[in-house]
């Protein structure tokens, strides 16, 4: 997985490999490293007579110009074309800000789609809490490689999309069985324990999905909070030695204050971090 491509509109969350399109309104990307969300742009909320009063507007300058061009030896054809043309992307133009987003489907092979409110809200948890990580990164220099870092998060991203569509599809199955009404049929009819086994089977992979998805969540959400436990500590640290010298300077006579705590051993935590979060993405099948 060399990118990642996000967009969630108000009915479903799309994970790809490749730029998303939108079915209807607008949508800005905001592109970090390897990944690149596609945010839905507010709709301008302009009724169809508003914007029909609009394109009324703007075809009267077009008609003034248009007759200077005929007068002055312009084809009637081509400056009927230029104003139809205008008038056609003015107008559709302000009917794609008027939409709500919507995201196309993309038919390409991998992309992923949730429907489901739990996997969605699961997944834009995740997101969140991918974009804390790599705001901590320009604070954490030499201790991690941003390359190798940037693919470890989008690689377990990645992997998290596969599990939670996964995870939706066994939700699906789980309720239709949980649906199906037994109470007539006698225990030991072979349906009614085909159906018990394959309830017990959709148990057994509903429960090693959660704990599949709960390890990559875990994992980045442990190496956010590293990463920022250690750029409090080396503030904190800062705003002591400071005061430090400040007292120094202050008391005649009086020995430098000690220095901050030392914070090397927050490094191997944070590294730790990193090196779980690649590993609870590694285990995915």
């Amino acid at each position: 997985m060399a990118e990642l491509h996000i967009g969630a509109d108000a009915e479903k969350t799309v994970v790809s490999a490749y730029p998303l399109k939108t079915r209807t309104g607008r949508a800005r990307r905001n592109r970090t490293g390897t990944v690149t969300e596609f945010l839905p742009v507010t709709p301008s909320g302009r009724s169809r007579e508003v914007r029909v009063t609009f394109l009324a507007r703007v075809s009267l300058p077009l008609l003034l110009v248009s007759t200077l061009m005929f007068a002055a030896g312009v084809p009637a054809l081509l400056l009927a074309g230029i104003i139809l043309t205008t008038l056609g992307l003015a107008g559709w133009d302000d009917r794609r800000r008027a939409q709500r987003t919507t995201f196309a489907i993309p038919r390409t092979e991998g992309a992923r789609v949730l429907r489901t409110p739990e996997e969605r809200a699961a997944y834009g948890r995740a997101l969140a809490v991918a974009r804390r990580i790599r705001r901590a990164w320009p604070a954490l220099p030499g201790m991690i490689d941003p390359a190798e870092a940037d693919r470890t998060l989008t690689h377990a991203l990645d992997d998290l999309a596969s599990l939670l569509v996964r995870r939706q599809e066994i939700r699906r199955l789980r309720a239709g069985l949980d649906g199906v009404r037994v109470g007539d049929v006698p225990a030991e009819s072979p349906a009614a324990l085909a159906l018990a086994e394959q309830r017990e089977r959709t148990e057994e992979l509903w429960l090693t999905s959660a704990g599949q998805a709960n390890r990559i969540l875990r994992s980045i959400e442990e190496t956010a909070l590293a990463g920022e436990t250690f750029v409090r500590e080396q503030r904190i640290g800062a705003t002591a030695r400071q005061a430090g010298l400040a007292l120094a300077r202050l008391t005649t006579g009086a020995p430098p204050a000690e220095s901050a705590p030392e914070l090397a051993d927050r490094t191997a935590v944070v590294l730790g971090a990193y090196r779980e979060l690649a590993a609870a993405a590694s285990l995915v099948p």
